[in-house]
């Protein structure tokens, strides 16, 4: 079976990013099938006059456009390069043949290429729901033009008619599809939760010598890791505000944040002006995906943040995969299916959306429970086995890939 894969912001594990598509689609060759991506990249050595440039690697064809992109960038750059990608993206899926397309959100528009193949060349494509999108931009206000707002969610509806099966990342991203379009409640939607990549993780060859102390230049009791983007979504104020209260009751608990974006500078700035910079926060550039099993195998949790909008809460963010595949419990300060299964399977905490001093003291017992926190480690790997590994997902996926092949077929 050929498959097309589109996703604007694949990336392989040396690079900074989520890697879910690279695992997806490896395990795909795997399985015996071919696989060409269609990519954007801000590599300038993918940069050529003909525009498009193919590379193959890990018996994977990419096809990459030089399209520069960045959290740093304001929503108007940003939609620029959405509309050159899928532009551009159109006339290379269409010059492709391909038995299946899978169009991996976001942004929204990943499904414009996708769809137009199908009604010209009758190719069936599956539409991957990363972010319940453009909900959840115009909750940030991201976009506020209620004409673009309706046109939007015209075309969000037109992509989800016509995939043959919607694969949402979690739970409550179905839920928002099934509530907002009623009438796709018959329609095939599997859920296939973003991935725990516990080899990565788990086989990593750990090094005695500890970087989180090189880093910070001390030995802390508890450090919490944040590895992700500094974007409004993120909330990391939320975070500043934390380490400042927390400094004055128990400094032994610390921050570590990874990553790069838009927000950074000023939540820099804001630690600075708290007195908390480079005392119980620290700031960090983003590294590989592959360099992040050493720093979560010496922290005692992960986290992930977003801001206090229920469309967020529906998110299946790299950050809470990665840190079960650590087996490690995870820190989150939003409801919705993560505090779920984090209460359910005793994995982690789940902080207040608004911090009080009641809140702050709870916290600070819990990260005294050693029992506690290295039961929780170990129910968080066996979480990340048996429900999130790529396997699972590769294996729920092939279902869905056969099942549309044979159906085409007749």
């Amino acid at each position: 079976m050929k498959i097309i894969y589109l996703h604007q912001y694949f990336k392989f594990p040396n690079e900074y990013g989520g890697t879910r598509s690279f695992d997806l689609a490896t395990g795909f060759v795997n399985l015996g099938n071919h696989v060409e991506i269609i990519a954007s990249t801000s590599d300038k050595k993918y940069k050529t006059q003909n525009r498009w440039m193919k590379v193959n690697r890990n018996g994977l064809k990419i096809h990459y456009i030089y399209l520069p992109y960045s959290n740093h960038m304001t929503y108007f750059s940003r939609s620029i390069v959405f509309f050159k990608f899928f532009w551009f993206g159109i006339f290379k899926l269409l010059s492709l043949k391909a038995d299946i397309v899978i169009a991996s959100s976001t942004p929204l528009t990943i499904g414009i290429p996708a769809l137009i193949k199908k009604f010209l060349h009758k190719t069936p494509y599956i539409f991957e729901v990363r972010d319940v999108w453009p909900e959840a931009a115009i909750s940030i206000g991201a976009i506020n033009n209620k004409v673009l707002q309706k046109f939007l969610f015209f075309l969000e509806y037109i992509i989800y008619k016509y995939a043959e099966i919607l694969v949402p990342l979690s739970v409550d991203m179905k839920k928002s599809i099934t509530s907002r379009y009623p009438e796709f409640s018959q329609k095939p939607i599997k859920v296939i939760e973003n991935i725990c990549e516990i080899n990565r993780f788990q086989n990593y060859q750990f090094k005695k010598k500890l970087l989180v102390n090189k880093k910070i230049g001390f030995k802390p009791r508890f450090t919490i890791l944040y590895a992700g983007a500094f974007g409004r979504v993120n909330g990391l104020d939320y975070l500043i505000e934390l380490a400042s209260k927390l400094l004055f009751i128990d400094s032994s608990i610390v921050f570590l944040l990874i990553g790069n974006g838009i927000e950074k500078k000023k939540l820099i700035d804001k630690a600075t002006l708290k007195c908390v910079l480079n005392k119980n926060i620290f700031f960090f550039d983003a590294i590989p995906k592959q360099d992040l099993p050493q720093l979560y195998y010496e922290c005692d949790m992960g986290s992930s943040f977003v801001i206090s909008k229920k469309p967020l809460w529906a998110n299946s963010a790299n950050k809470f995969f990665d840190t079960l595949a650590s087996g490690r419990p995870v820190l989150i300060n939003y409801e919705g299916w993560q505090k779920e299964i984090i209460e359910k399977e005793n994995i982690g905490y789940v902080l207040p959306c608004v911090i009080d001093d009641h809140s702050i003291k709870k916290f600070i017992q819990y990260s005294e429970s050693k029992l506690l926190c290295q039961k929780q480690k170990e129910n968080a790997l066996k979480i990340a086995k048996g429900k999130y590994s790529i396997s699972l997902a590769i294996e729920k996926y092939n279902k869905i890939l056969t099942n549309i092949n044979v159906n085409v077929k007749q």
